[in-house]
């Protein structure tokens, strides 16, 4: 079974955030980058999967600047993963561009039986790749998927849905499976690993050479930080007190009186 992982490196999440002057964009310098959290559940699983058929193998894409991206793509080499792939993409690559990308990297490498992602990327926020990936391949997909069973043949997907219900698919494969938080635990790099991974020679694409339509789909009009948070305000005095003040703040500042 030829397994792939679509990988996305992501701006840490205690990393302070700058927007760039074009007021379109964040601005990259000083940023600390990591493999995109959701991602790290879609390598443990495709790397479990692997070792639950013998003879499969872990192929990792990853899409953007490849000089920064490489790090990402060694760390899931160092959690187990079998080969590493770079698609050179400008930064801010639109989700349309991207998935095209992937699909298109994906068929050049002979297509795969099993696709993982992760299920959305921290930093956009659009849930939207792994669909997008199925379409453009044709075949069937489920996201937010917290508990999956592998034949050669098929899977069969748990995914939570909203109200803490379940809902049970099962996809012929090859399929594309976007994991959630909950899918399993995703391991450490080991020392070994990390040492085995630096040794690795990554296989390089870029989107020319794919065929890739780099005009974007989508724009990012603006961007803008949220507003800092008024300071907190403190009650004093007894319960009856605190009440009273907390009815007046309530009516007369937040207005939702």
């Amino acid at each position: 079974m030829k397994i792939v992982v679509c990988l996305k490196q992501v701006p840490d999440t205690e990393t302070k955030i700058k927007l760039g002057a074009d007021g379109q964009s964040i601005d990259t310098n000083g940023i600390k980058w990591v493999v995109n959290p959701y991602d790290e559940y879609a390598v443990e699983e495709a790397v479990k999967t692997r070792d639950a058929h013998p003879g499969s193998q872990v192929h990792v894409l990853c899409v953007g600047p490849k000089k920064r991206t490489a790090d990402a793509v060694r760390t899931a080499l160092a959690m187990g993963a079998d080969e590493g792939i770079l698609i050179d993409a400008p930064e801010n690559l639109d989700p349309a561009t991207t998935a095209q990308a992937l699909a298109k990297a994906i068929q050049a490498e002979g297509g795969a039986q099993l696709i993982f992602a992760g299920k959305l990327a921290i930093d956009d926020n659009a849930s939207s790749v792994p669909q997008m990936v199925a379409e453009l391949l044709s075949i069937p997909h489920t996201t937010v998927v917290s508990k999956l069973a592998v034949t050669p043949e098929s899977v069969t997907a748990e995914r939570d849905v909203e109200g803490g219900a379940k809902e049970v698919a099962q996809l012929a494969l090859p399929a594309v499976i976007a994991a959630n938080k909950g899918l399993n635990m995703p391991r450490y790099a080991s020392l070994p690993g990390i040492m085995k991974a630096k040794k690795k020679v990554l296989k390089e694409l870029d989107l020319a050479g794919l065929g890739v339509n780099t005009v974007a789909l989508t724009k990012t009009l603006s961007l803008e930080l949220p507003a800092d948070k008024p300071p907190v305000k403190m009650l004093t005095g007894d319960s009856g007190a605190q009440a009273a003040q907390l009815v007046q703040l309530l009516r007369d500042e937040a207005k939702v009186l």
